[in-house]
């Protein structure tokens, strides 16, 4: 029954994507669904930005061994994140009515800047993709003992067909129906479990004393570990095009500065309750903590002590959140490379021609992230690496370029580059800080030298 229940859900969700296909008319359709999303459902598809694998298997599995500062960076920055775009970010980019991040490089710096940051973050979702594909190949293996790789293809295609032809709002839809399954099925679960557990009290009475603590140790190591978990996300997926794409996609600016508000309180809200669901499981089940794969311990959970009601109610939420993660991960890298490196080299082509191409992009990139899922399996770190590129490349251009008026393109181009370079280098020799902090940091250092040491006349208009 519940195998027909996932296989139900699949060729529905199928349906649903094909039938918002039918909306798509120009790349704006394919790309920002028009600039039509009322609040409800641009609110939605915020909070299905990242509200995926990591926070309902990611997350659950570290929170259960190392409480709330275990997961700092997800949920929590996140949240933040989604916040954040909505103080600072969401108003003065939807009055340029641009496509993509990338776009504003070119009209606030140059295009040499368009291109090189177009370079960086199309290899940043690779990763993000690749955690979601293999968190539906470990549901598959667990309930049909499909292998793995059968399983990251099935989620590869699945995602694929509905994103292909349906672009933002086969993508928008899909994440408010899916958000409606995860609230619904996440709460009833989270009541169930911890009612088991004799009430949220006990749950709590029953951790150790520290397990809350939201501050770390007072030692510098301790604290520069911690800043680094807030800013992975919380800083570091601002400037992704994903989140771009719906906030661009709200039918208003008011609407949306909104939804990135409501998105980050669902973010906060929703997110605790796989947390506690694993904390509550962990009491009452122990064994669940023995598995080989912590990542399967919340899955396990439930197919093993929950009745077959709470199984379809899970499984529901945690398909949910697998596939509005992926689709809309892999219509953000697709966009750039159609607009902001392909379109520019080719004048002559029409709308119709780019949208195809962005159709094209859509299906390599689901094979590059497919690539990279068979030959990783950690969930949360697939993550935490995806939004480290974007932090340290992409964050300081994006933020000066708002709010230094002597930012210029020679400061942005050195911080993409050599914030990059600092913290692939560091990824490779091994450092005893996180290497985005060094990345962060020169990329900071190279945006102020590079713009104070040349010309200070950037303007708007420079660059084009």
């Amino acid at each position: 029954m519940l195998v027909g229940f996932i296989i139900f859900y699949l060729l529905g969700t199928l349906a649903i994507g094909y039938w918002a296909s039918r909306r798509v008319k120009s790349t704006q359709d394919f790309v920002i669904a028009g600039r039509k999303l009322p609040l409800g459902v641009a609110a939605s598809a915020l909070f299905a930005t990242w509200f995926g694998s990591e926070t309902i298997m990611g997350a659950s599995s570290e929170f259960v061994s190392g409480g709330v500062l275990g997961v700092i960076e997800d949920p929590f920055g996140a949240a933040l994140c989604l916040i954040l775009v909505g103080a600072f970010v969401a108003r003065p980019l939807y009055k340029l009515n641009i496509l993509t991040f990338n776009d504003y490089f070119r009209m606030r710096y140059d295009r040499r800047t368009e291109v090189i940051s177009a370079v960086f973050t199309v290899p940043s979702y690779f990763g993000w993709i690749a955690a979601q594909l293999i968190a539906l190949a470990i549901i598959l293996q667990l309930l049909l003992g499909v292998p793995l790789w059968a399983g990251i293809l099935i989620c590869m295609l699945v995602v694929l067909f509905y994103t292909y032809i349906g672009g933002m709002w086969a993508v928008s839809v899909t994440d408010f129906v899916q958000t409606i399954i995860i609230v619904l099925g996440l709460s009833v679960l989270f009541f169930s479990i911890t009612d088991q557990a004799g009430g949220l009290g006990n749950v709590i009475q029953n951790t150790p004393e520290d397990f809350f603590n939201i501050l770390p140790a007072s030692d510098l190591h301790s604290m520069v570990h911690y800043f680094a978990a807030w800013i992975t996300i919380g800083l570091g997926s601002i400037p992704q095009q994903d989140i771009f794409q719906r906030v661009m996609a709200a039918k208003s600016e008011k609407v949306s500065v909104q939804s990135a508000y409501l998105a980050g309180i669902m973010y906060l809200t929703i997110g605790f309750l796989p947390l506690m669901i694993g904390l509550a499981g962990s009491q009452i089940y122990p064994e669940v903590l023995a598995e080989k794969d912590p990542q399967m311990a919340l899955p396990q959970l439930v197919l093993h002590h929950a009745g077959f009601p709470l199984q379809i109610l899970f499984f529901g939420a945690l398909l949910s959140a697998i596939l509005s993660t992926t689709s809309g991960a892999m219509l953000a890298p697709a966009t750039v490379i159609g607009e902001n490196l392909v379109r520019p080299q080719f004048k002559n082509l029409s709308d119709k021609q780019i949208l195809q191409i962005m159709r094209w992009c859509v299906l390599g990139v689901a094979l590059c992230s497919a690539g990279i899922a068979f030959a990783s399996s950690n969930i949360y770190e697939l993550v935490g690496q995806s939004a480290s590129l974007s932090l340290v490349s992409l964050f300081v251009p994006l933020a000066a370029g708002l709010y230094w008026k002597r930012a210029n393109r020679h400061g942005s181009f050195w911080a993409i580059v050599l914030g990059g370079f600092v913290w692939l280098v560091c990824e490779i020799v091994g450092t005893s800080l996180p290497s985005l902090v060094y990345g962060l940091m020169a990329s900071i250092t190279a945006m102020i030298a590079g713009s104070l040491l040349t010309t200070p006349k950037m303007n708007m208009d420079e660059g084009k």
